[in-house]
């Protein structure tokens, strides 16, 4: 908690502090933007754990983001004419040396608060299994958590256990009664499979005579979750396998920010849209905007558009994708491909609600029927709006994706953007994709 609070603490105190010692007073425009900035970066990412270098870069790196919004805002609505350029100066150069300072004071002073939570938590498992063992190596790592693993209870023969020697197995469920009497134990967790679903039961009635806190560990955490989380139902408990990030509050930060940035957006590029339109009309017959039917939220099929970039405009049952020098490419298509500006339109589409700003790509539908049926977990991409931009492609893969590896990695970015979204994330991909665009990235063809 002290450390989800730390950086945007600092953030906004530094903020107080050079104003207070400036002109002796915060206006209400600072308390503003000082809501504002604690909203969107608390809670901060976990980097005191990391090493100094690493934890520098990714302060320096999350600030620099977090600026950029804030600095382009101040200049659109022109509050920045309020305040002097050596005041806004001071601000960004101090706010990240301050939060590099508070991180490591923290982490200096961690061992005598983590002491202060009292001794370690004595910690039994029951089940030496894949889970168990994931779980016990889990712990065992997390230096905050003080626990100490005293070992495991397991009914099945030694020559059935997987081999490890780090920990002990105690004794048989049958004995987990008695040892629990004679030992101080403050958690145990049960990591048995499902299918034991009997031997839990009666072994959790068993220990209805215990003062530990007893926690249930089902075997599909082992798998590849996507948002798994537990939630309930009218008072029922359930367990999400696969679920969007995109729900409740969640969710409306999501629209409302891909509708205020889109807005923005095309207000800002518009003239740039009529020049590269009367470009396309003028440089080769066809379309200006190209139509394409993909795949959107939950599968269901859109229309995408794009500034036409090539000779045909293919959206049938076999879809080439472009390749280095593809014939198919106009001069001023591969110029427009290069630097994403063929992509603008999709601005459109996040207005009518079909895309959102941020989220994987979305593919043509023939790519699709093709793909969901070699790699495992494709189709699973689909439970967010497609993107503008993705975690994949600022990430290196964009474009022509000529080998089943390739487009494996792009599916693996994909998910990883679904199990880890928040708002920074999509400040620090919108950031990435600016500063691709303006140095150039390879793969566009």
């Amino acid at each position: 908690m002290l450390e989800s609070l730390v950086e945007p603490l600092v953030m906004v105190f530094v903020l107080w502090g050079l104003f207070i010692y400036t002109e002796n007073r915060i206006p209400m425009s600072i308390f503003i933007t000082s809501i504002v900035l604690f909203s969107i970066s608390f809670p901060s990412g976990a980097k005191i754990r990391k090493g100094f270098v690493k934890m520098c870069r990714d302060v320096i790196g999350q600030w620099l983001v977090i600026a950029t919004f804030v600095l382009t805002f101040a200049y659109i609505t022109r509050y920045i004419t309020l305040y002097s350029e050596k005041l806004i100066l001071a601000w960004l150069i101090a706010t990240p040396i301050v939060q590099i300072l508070a991180l490591q004071l923290l982490k200096l002073a961690s061992p005598k608060l983590i002491e202060w939570q009292g001794p370690p938590q004595n910690t039994l498992i029951i089940g030496l299994n894949e889970q168990g063992l994931l779980l016990a190596d889990n712990l065992q790592r997390d230096y905050y958590q003080r626990i100490n693993i005293l070992g495991f209870f397991e009914d099945r023969a030694p020559n059935r256990l997987p081999q490890t020697d780090a920990y002990p197995v105690l004794g048989s469920l049958n004995e987990l009664s008695r040892y629990l009497k004679s030992h101080t134990v403050h958690k145990l967790y049960i990591a048995l499979p499902m299918s034991s679903h009997p031997r839990i039961l009666k072994m959790l009635d068993d220990l209805k005579d215990t003062t530990a806190s007893i926690y249930f560990v089902p075997d599909i955490f082992v798998t590849d979750l996507i948002q798994g989380r537990v939630s309930e139902v009218n008072g029922i408990p359930v367990v999400s396998v696969c679920e969007t990030p995109f729900t409740g509050v969640d969710g409306v930060i999501k629209r409302t920010a891909d509708i205020l940035f889109s807005l923005f957006v095309l207000i800002l590029i518009s003239p740039i849209l009529l020049v590269i339109a009367l470009g396309v009309k003028l440089t080769s017959p066809g379309p200006i905007i190209f139509k394409q039917r993909r795949y959107g939220l939950d599968g269901q099929e859109i229309l995408v558009y794009k500034f036409r970039s090539m000779t045909v405009t293919e959206d049938g049952s076999k879809v080439t994708q472009a390749t280095k020098n593809d014939q198919r490419i106009t001069p001023l298509g591969a110029f427009l491909r290069k630097t994403s500006l063929d992509e603008l339109p999709q601005f459109i589409n996040v207005l009518q609600g079909r895309m959102s700003v941020v989220g994987p790509r979305p593919h043509a539908v023939a790519h699709n029927e093709e793909y969901r049926k070699l790699i495992k977990g494709y189709m699973v991409r689909h439970k967010v709006k497609p993107g503008i931009t993705g975690w994949a492609q600022v990430n290196g893969f964009r474009g022509e994706t000529d080998t089943l590896d390739k487009m494996e990695q792009r599916v693996h970015y994909d998910l990883e953007y679904l199990r880890n979204w928040s708002p920074r994330l999509d400040m620090l991909i919108v950031a990435k994709t600016i500063w691709l665009t303006i140095v150039g990235q390879d793969g566009a063809y």
